[in-house]
């Protein structure tokens, strides 16, 4: 099978553009889960503190028998640990949840305005990666705004903004501010939590490629140049999320998925979120 595209990010770290989520999977089921993606060939594990399934994905990753150095693992700062204080004790937390002494990406899961702390916590990841505790540092739903306050006050530009995206909420306007200032988009939800599956666009596609609606809407996300993590608990969909290294869609199928633009948000609004 084709090897998995890489993404260089600002600082020169290189994260696979196709990784492996387990975001509302149970910390028990996360174990298999992780360890059928990892059999699979996915390398890139996204986890967060609030998922509260870093145990789990820390056993499959001790029990693989990947190297470290060919394992990609991310995980995300919770809202009520935000601060400088309380993020570096909370990152200390998820390191040994995970059972690491590093991780490779350190995101803020959410900007939270309302309690305007993200410029101290984002100090707290610049400390994090002066110590070499993390080898990236990013966010995860911050708005052009948000950015552009930490480009303003504080000293490094985010390595990553994981944002909600898909062929129903393109974020174009964000995603350009990226491109921009050299900050790579990874998509969440990025088959809009199966709500656009069923599109007729999407399917027509699909057929015409022999794939499946998933593999088509995945494939369109590696063409536009985002780093995407599908997640799934089910070995056949993991298996399946995985192949879509083997096939191209045309200027014409892009066109067509870019028409289904409709700022459908299956999310929070990050303006809002605290």
């Amino acid at each position: 099978m084709t090897s998995v595209p890489h993404v260089v990010l600002n600082n020169g770290v290189r994260i696979p553009q196709l990784g492996f989520g387990v975001f509302q999977v149970d910390d028990a089921r996360t174990t298999d889960a992780v360890r059928t993606a990892l059999e699979t060939g996915y390398r890139s594990i996204d986890t967060a503190a609030a998922y509260g399934n870093e145990p789990g994905v820390g056993r499959a990753l001790a029990s693989s028998g990947v190297p470290r150095d060919e394992l990609f693992v991310t995980t995300k700062l919770w809202n009520d640990d935000q601060g400088y204080d309380a993020a570096l004790t909370a990152f200390d937390r998820s390191l040994a949840r995970l059972g690491l002494d590093q991780v490779d990406l350190y995101l803020i899961h959410w900007p939270t305005p309302g309690r305007d702390r993200y410029v101290d916590t984002w100090r707290a990841l610049e400390k994090l990666l002066a110590d070499g505790r993390t080898r990236a540092i990013g966010v995860s739903n911050f708005q052009p705004a948000h950015l552009q306050r930490l480009l303003d006050e504080t000293g490094i530009v985010p390595a990553v903004n994981q944002i909600e995206l898909h062929p129903g909420l393109q974020q174009a306007a964000l995603r350009d501010f990226h491109a921009q200032h050299d900050i790579a988009t990874e998509a969440w939800s990025p088959l809009a939590q199966g709500a656009l599956l069923d599109d007729a666009t999407i399917t027509r596609i699909a057929g015409r490629h022999g794939r499946t609606p998933a593999q088509v809407v995945l494939r369109w996300h590696l063409q536009l140049g985002n780093i995407v993590i599908p997640k799934s608990a089910t070995p056949a969909r993991i298996r399946e999320n995985f192949d879509i290294l083997g096939f191209e869609l045309s200027a014409d199928d892009l066109e067509a998925l870019t028409a289904l633009d409709r700022g459908l948000r299956t999310g929070p609004d990050p303006d809002s979120f605290n």
